[in-house]
C-alpha cells in the first residue's frame, strides 16, 4: 500500500486532518472488508498513547481524556464509519481490494481519478483522528467510535451493544452540506427478489445478436440524490427493451445492470437475439430510444448514451413468457420518490432505488433499497415492490432493515450547534432531517438518552465516481467542529 508521502493533499490545511485522510485513502476499505483499516486504527491509537477497544462486530472505540479545564464537561462521542462505497467508471482500471485511492487536487476540490473518493465518510474519520492526536485543542472527554459496514447494511451500528459507550452527546460527522445540521434521517430495508427460469435454446440460423449498453448516467447517492430526477440505468434499459418489442420480436439472453444498493445505477448491459431480417427495424428503434432518453435527461445526465455492438449469438435466451413477465415486473417496480413529507418542507419521505438487475444462466436477482422516515409507509412501499416481482414469479426477501432517526429539534446539542453556527456565520443553518440513512437512528435504539446531532463539509457526488469534497468547506467545518467541542455543556452532577 502506498502512503502518498508527497501527495499535494498532505499540504492542504488543516494539515493534520488532510494527512489522516491521505493515510486512510492509502488503505483499501470496501464495506465488509475493513480488517486492514481496523488494524491500522488500533496501531495508530497505540502510537499516540491512546486506549483502543473493539466490540464483537468489529467497531473500534478510541478514548481520550479531557484537556485541562474541560473535566466537568459532558463526555462526547465522535462517530464516523470507516468503510467506503466502491464505484468506478467503466473505463477505469482499479482494484478497490488492493489499491489506495488515486486522489487529485483540482482548484478548491479534492476528487479521485475515475473512482469514488471515500470522503464519505473518510473526512469524518480523519477529523476525529486529528482531534485525538492534538495536544493544543480544548475538548471534553472523548469516545471516538469508528463503525464498520455502514454503506452495505449498517451492520456495525446494528451490532453495537448498550454499555460500550458512556457519552452524553454524539456528534455524527456524516452530513454532506456545510450549512446543514441534521437532526433526523430515513430508515431503510434491502429487498432482494430472486427466481429461476428454464433457458430456451437459441435457434442460431437466421438470427443475430447484439450487446446493448446504456452508460454515462450521473449516478449518485440513492438517498441524498434521489430527489434530483437522475437517470436510473436499470429502469431506462428496461424501457428500451419494451420499446423495441413494440416493433419486432427479440429475446433477452443476459442483463447486467447497476451495482451497489445505495448508488443510483449508472450503467446497464443487455445481450439480445433477433431475426437478421429485423436488424434495420431494431436499429431504428434503438436510435429512437437513445435520442429520446438523451433529450429527456440532457440536464440531469448530460453524458447518457445508448450504444450497441454485434456479438456472437448466445446458446440460450429467456423464453417468451418469462421475458414478458420479467420486463413488465421491472416496468411496474416503483423507482425514485414515492412520497414527499407532508410535515417537513422539501424532505423526501419514501423512495425506492432499483439498484441492480442480474439475469443470466437461468437465474434472476433484483436488488432494491427502500427508504422512508415513516416505518409503516416503508413497509407498505416494500409490499408494492414485492407484489410487482411476485407477478413474475420471483420471491422477495427483506433484510438489513434499520430504523429512522426521529428528529428532536428541542435537544440541547441541536440548540448549541444552531446558535454557534448563527454566531460564527451570521446566518441561520438548515436544521433538518435527511433522506439518507445515518447511523444515529440505529445507535439510538441502545442509547435512547444520548443527545445526537450530525454535520459535515460539502461533499458532492457521493456514491459515484464524481465524488469530491470542497477544501474551503472542510476548513469551515473544521473550525466549527472545534468550537462545538469547546462549547460542550457542563455535565449535571
Amino acid at each position: 500500500m502506498k502512503d502518498y508521502a508527497d501527495h499535494p493533499v498532505r499540504q492542504l490545511e488543516p494539515r493534520n486532518l488532510w494527512n489522516r485522510f491521505a493515510d486512510l485513502n492509502a488503505i483499501p476499505r470496501p464495506s465488509k472488508h475493513e480488517d486492514r483499516v481496523v488494524k491500522w486504527l488500533h496501531q495508530w491509537a497505540a502510537d499516540n498513547g491512546l486506549q483502543s477497544l473493539q466490540d464483537e462486530v468489529g467497531n473500534v472505540l478510541i478514548k481520550k481524556n479531557p484537556t485541562p479545564g474541560m473535566e466537568s464537561r459532558k463526555t462526547v462521542v465522535l462517530q464516523s464509519h470507516v468503510d467506503m462505497v466502491c464505484q468506478k467508471n467503466e473505463a477505469t482500471e482499479f482494484d478497490f481490494t488492493s489499491e489506495g485511492i488515486r486522489m487529485i487536487v483540482e482548484g478548491d476540490w479534492v476528487r479521485a481519478d475515475g473512482t469514488t473518493l471515500g470522503a464519505d465518510n473518510g473526512i469524518g474519520v480523519a477529523s476525529i483522528l486529528a482531534v485525538l492526536e492534538s495536544s493544543d485543542l480544548p475538548h471534553p472527554a472523548l469516545e471516538a467510535l469508528f463503525t464498520i459496514d455502514e454503506e452495505t447494511g449498517m451492520t456495525g451500528a446494528l451490532g453495537l451493544q448498550g454499555g460500550f459507550l458512556t457519552g452524553d452527546i454524539l456528534l455524527n460527522l456524516d452530513t454532506e452540506d456545510d450549512d446543514e445540521i441534521s437532526i433526523g434521517c430515513a430508515g431503510g430495508v434491502d429487498l432482494t427478489s430472486r427466481g429461476t427460469y428454464v433457458p430456451e435454446e437459441t435457434v442460431k440460423e437466421g438470427n443475430e445478436a447484439m450487446t446493448l449498453v446504456l452508460r454515462g448516467a450521473s449516478g449518485g447517492h440513492s438517498g441524498m440524490d434521489i430527489h434530483k430526477g437522475l437517470a436510473n440505468a436499470n429502469k431506462l434499459m428496461n424501457r428500451v427493451l419494451l420499446e423495441a418489442l413494440d416493433h419486432i420480436d427479440l429475446r433477452v439472453a443476459e442483463i447486467h445492470g447497476g451495482g451497489l444498493r445505495n448508488a443510483i445505477p449508472r450503467e446497464s448491459r443487455v445481450t439480445v437475439v433477433f431475426a437478421a431480417s429485423d436488424r434495420d427495424v431494431l436499429l431504428e428503434a434503438f436510435n429512437a430510444s437513445g435520442s429520446t432518453l438523451k433529450s429527456e435527461y440532457r440536464t440531469t445526465d448530460p453524458d447518457l448514451v445508448l450504444e450497441w455492438t454485434e456479438t456472437d449469438v448466445p446458446d440460450f435466451v429467456l423464453g417468451e413468457d418469462d421475458q414478458y413477465a420479467l420486463l413488465l415486473a421491472i416496468q411496474t417496480c416503483p423507482v425514485g420518490i414515492h412520497r414527499m413529507s407532508p410535515d417537513i418542507a422539501g424532505l423526501v419521505q419514501t423512495s425506492n432505488n432499483l439498484a441492480r438487475v442480474s439475469v443470466a444462466s437461468g437465474n434472476v436477482e433484483i436488488q432494491c433499497l427502500n427508504r422512508s422516515s415513516v416505518d409503516s409507509e416503508k413497509d407498505d412501499h416494500a409490499r408494492s415492490i414485492e407484489a410487482a416481482f411476485a407477478l413474475a414469479g420471483l420471491y422477495t426477501e427483506r433484510s438489513g432493515a434499520y430504523p429512522g432517526w426521529t428528529p428532536n429539534p428541542s435537544s440541547e446539542a441541536v440548540a448549541m450547534c444552531r446558535d454557534l453556527y448563527e454566531e460564527r456565520y451570521q446566518e441561520t443553518p438548515r436544521v433538518l432531517a435527511c433522506h439518507a440513512g445515518l447511523e444515529c437512528g440505529i445507535l439510538g435504539t441502545n442509547y435512547p438518552d444520548m443527545d445526537m446531532v450530525s454535520f459535515g463539509p460539502n461533499i458532492r457526488g457521493a456514491h459515484s465516481p464524481d465524488e469530491c469534497v470542497q477544501i474551503s468547506s472542510v476548513q469551515k467545518f473544521w473550525g466549527y467542529f472545534l468550537e462545538v467541542l469547546n462549547r460542550t455543556p457542563e455535565s449535571i452532577a
